[in-house]
């Protein structure tokens, strides 16, 4: 377990370094866009993107932040500075991962989602409506905002990926097999068995998996088909918004289903897509070169994550 989770935790030391020298890209927004939540900025010097209720952010190759959209909240007065490595939005907050491990957070507060936990060992973050799950680089879980307290989080140091819905949160073990907790009114935390699980993604009240075969899961609400997802092996990445989905596929196009309304289903054509983010309403990717870096290290990282979850098998 621990060369495993050795190998996996190099992959995000990895990254981070690339986040100054890898080939960025311009962004691409498609969905509801009624208070300018898809009228992204230019440039072509970005390296990772979320969407939130009716927000927009970005994190570029030298570090800072981009921010559009929603700010009644202001959760679109991104920090200063040029050390930021991961960014998660929510409904009306937002947040950034800095390099040292500490968390920012900005925007709506009613909550406590920005009293973030004094702690500087976080490895990733995700944000839900109005709480907030991170990944501590022991592989441990913290969780902060609305009802943070009312949900046991699941025990133990083996997490390696979390995502939040609106009223739920899921994580990955690194075994490949999935944990949730929070709301299931609509069954969103009844996770599939199995460990051959990849990646996880969670909306408003539906969740979402990639397999280690490149196919997909989806389980909870299931108005508009959200959970019907496309049938095949080769999807690589996948987002989860609110009642519709979205999935990248190995040949870097996208597809999406669910509910239609405002476009949100109506994905960009092409196949040079390397990062996708879903919202509310909306939906962003990043569009580099076909010879982006930053294209191939998540190739890679995919791949050598799929070979992990093999040897945990083994």
């Amino acid at each position: 377990m621990t060369r495993v989770r050795t190998t996996l935790w190099a992959l995000v030391v990895i990254g981070f370094a690339w986040l100054d020298t890898a080939e960025a890209g311009p962004l691409v927004a498609w969905g509801d866009n009624t208070v300018g939540q898809c009228d992204v900025p230019g440039g072509e010097d970005f390296v990772a993107v979320s969407a939130g209720g009716g927000h927009s952010l970005a994190l570029k190759a030298d570090g800072s932040l981009a921010a559009w959209g929603a700010n009644v909240w202001s959760q679109c007065d991104v920090p200063l500075g040029d050390d930021f490595t991961a960014i998660a939005a929510g409904v009306k907050h937002s947040l950034a991962l800095k390099r040292d491990g500490s968390v920012v957070a900005w925007g709506d507060n009613n909550e406590g989602q920005c009293d973030v936990p004094a702690h500087n060992d976080f490895a990733a973050i995700a944000v839900g409506g109005y709480h907030n799950v991170a990944l501590k680089s022991d592989g441990s879980l913290a969780t902060w905002g609305m009802n943070a307290d009312a949900y046991p989080l699941p025990g133990g140091h083996d997490f390696v990926s979390i995502a939040a819905g609106r009223w739920h949160s899921l994580a990955l073990r690194e075994d490949g097999s999935l944990a949730a907790w929070g709301s299931n009114t609509y069954g969103q935390t009844d996770v599939p068995a199995g460990k051959d699980f990849v990646a996880i993604a969670a909306g408003s009240y539906h969740s979402l998996a990639l397999k280690i075969d490149g196919s997909l899961a989806g389980w909870g609400e299931n108005a508009w088909g959200v959970n019907e997802v496309p049938e095949g092996t080769g999807f690589c990445a996948i987002g989860a918004g609110d009642a519709f989905s979205v999935a990248q596929r190995r040949d870097g196009s996208l597809v999406a289903w669910g509910y239609d309304g405002s476009g949100r289903c109506d994905v960009p054509t092409g196949n040079d897509f390397v990062a996708i983010a879903t919202g509310s309403g909306h939906g962003l990717a990043i569009v580099p070169e076909p010879t982006s870096l930053l294209g191939l290290l998540s190739m890679v990282g995919v791949w050598l994550a799929a070979v992990c979850r093999r040897r945990l098998r083994v």
